[in-house]
């Protein structure tokens, strides 16, 4: 994939999280907004994997972890859901450490507990999506 199509594909992931939103408002459980966002890209055609296992390898080993992402779109962006009132940054450094970790190039941080999805959404790239082509 090259930068143009990762960012339009995050551009359409966060159409279908503000259609999500604007059916169902703020307020529910995050599981609530993952299976309909889930619903949502799988009706418009997109390949969406949830409850991701995120392997975890250390010197020569695979730690059991039980460290999953919300959604995994495309096999490309890596979409974590928040419902939560108090924004921390360790969403941010969660996010970033899925991406290295499955070295996807981009993430997108989405709370739903807002009343505007773009001013609270954080989109996240790393050396995976620099090394793209444009």
């Amino acid at each position: 994939m090259t930068k143009h199509e990762v960012t339009q594909l995050s551009y359409t992931i966060t159409g279908c999280a503000i259609q999500v939103h604007k059916e169902l408002g703020p307020g529910l459980l995050e599981s609530v907004y993952q299976q309909c966002l889930r619903y949502e890209l799988r009706r418009q055609g997109f390949d969406v994997i949830h409850q991701v296992m995120v392997p975890v390898a250390y010197g020569n080993m695979i730690l059991d972890t039980e460290l999953r992402l919300d959604l995994l779109v495309n096999d490309t962006v890596v979409v974590e859901l928040k419902a939560v009132e108090q924004w921390h940054p360790v969403y941010e450094a969660q996010l970033l450490t899925y991406m290295k970790l499955l070295q996807k190039p981009q993430g997108l941080l989405i709370n739903f507990f807002t009343d505007n999805i773009t001013r609270s959404m954080k989109p996240l790239v790393n050396e995976y999506f620099r090394l793209l082509d444009d």
